[in-house]
């Protein structure tokens, strides 16, 4: 009898153990769960601000994933029940009418959510945030930079980890970028607020900084946002900034189904970051966004924990055949154009996290030509 292994979301952690297990595995019978017919990539995500990216050609869908026999399926899940092997599913507008599901294996890679509810007001005025994270609102935040005429523009970074380190920096900058290239921008303010001691990833800190300092960004380090109105927020220390344009990143947490079937808050715990399994149960994995793991949360690190994931089943499977993996990755941060051309700068930096402490470097050039790799480098699904 063919084993049956669910997975929860097909985004890069998904689909990664989805490519090597329909490979590597036999007998078998893959579901894939996902809230939508498509997938939305997020790696140039901030790049359609400057028009330099644009939806059609991070849109995927899932027809590849069929043609390797694995079943997608189209729904929300709302529960687990890990003790009986059990997933439920609401419903969706696809006409899937599957409510439960059994498997053998459960990985669960469902990314995050943004959860604002610590923030005071947030359930009233949510509506006024953008971001670039979400496929929406990032719309609406390129909708506003290219109609505004002047205020202020407030860009949030909650504590980490959060979903792709450099993204509130490069709002920040592809914004003024954008401003720039209009003539505007000396009637924006552009503020920089950060929960944490330096705009993250930290070890390019000092770059950003002083590419702040040049286009007169202000940033405004170790200062929760803990209260939100129609046009302003108040930090933890008491201080308001009024804003035009309020694009917050909300805190990450994996959705609630986790926390209520006891794997985890606010991530899915795991035994180690080379063990993706739960503590208490074998047949539960989790990789990318959503996993409790000790490192940033990006694409690469997204892939390669999958690819852990993935090795570990392959392991209780008995398949003596693994893929080959370690944590480091490269990765770009869009600096903007300083001087409003649309044509993003990006600042390359690495980590290997294969060594203790984790030894970080960077090209503190800014450069144009490692802006096409990082926009086309997203093609594993």
């Amino acid at each position: 009898m063919s084993k049956k292994i669910v997975i929860v979301g097909g985004g890069i952690a998904g689909m990664g153990i989805v490519n090597t297990l329909a490979e590597k595995l036999k007998d078998k019978e893959i579901t894939v769960i996902n809230k939508e017919d498509f997938y939305f990539a997020g790696p140039s995500r901030p790049l359609i601000l400057t028009k330099e990216q644009q939806y059609d050609r991070i849109i995927r869908g899932y027809e590849e994933v069929g043609k390797k026999g694995v079943k997608v399926i189209i729904g929300n899940v709302y529960k687990i029940d890990p003790d009986n092997r059990k997933v439920y599913l609401a419903e969706s507008s696809m006409g899937n009418k599957v409510k439960e599901l059994s498997y053998d294996y459960l990985v669960l890679t469902p990314g995050i959510v943004y959860d604002g509810s610590s923030i005071n007001g947030y359930d009233k005025y949510a509506w006024k945030n953008t971001t670039v994270y979400d496929p929406g609102r990032v719309n609406v935040l390129r909708q506003r930079l290219w109609t505004e005429n002047e205020g202020s523009l407030v860009v949030y970074a909650p504590k980490a980890p959060y979903r792709c380190a450099p993204a509130p920096t490069e709002t920040a900058l592809l914004a003024h970028t954008v401003l720039k290239n209009r003539g505007v921008r000396e009637k924006f303010k552009v503020i920089h607020i950060d929960a944490n001691d330096k705009t993250q990833p930290p070890f390019i800190a000092d770059v950003v900084k002083e590419t702040y300092d040049k286009a007169g960004i202000q940033l405004v380090t170790g200062q929760e946002i803990v209260e939100m109105g129609e046009s302003y927020v108040v930090t933890k220390s008491g201080e308001k900034f009024n804003f035009t344009v309020l694009a917050m990143l909300e805190p990450n947490r994996a959705p609630k189904f986790v926390e209520e079937a006891g794997l985890g808050s606010p991530f899915v715990d795991v035994r180690s970051p080379q063990d993706l399994r739960h503590p208490k149960y074998d047949d539960v994995l989790s990789a990318g966004d959503a996993a409790k793991l000790p490192f940033p949360k990006n694409q690469e690190i997204a892939f390669e924990s999958s690819m852990f994931a993935a090795n570990k089943i392959l392991e209780m499977e008995e398949v003596s055949e693994k893929v080959p993996v370690q944590y480091a990755f490269v990765g770009w941060a869009y600096m903007g154009n300083l001087e409003g051309k649309l044509e993003t700068l990006s600042l390359q930096f690495q980590m290997d996290l294969t060594t203790q402490p984790p030894k970080p470097a960077k090209d503190p050039q800014l450069k144009r030509d490692t802006l096409c790799r990082k926009i086309d480098g997203n093609k594993r699904i």
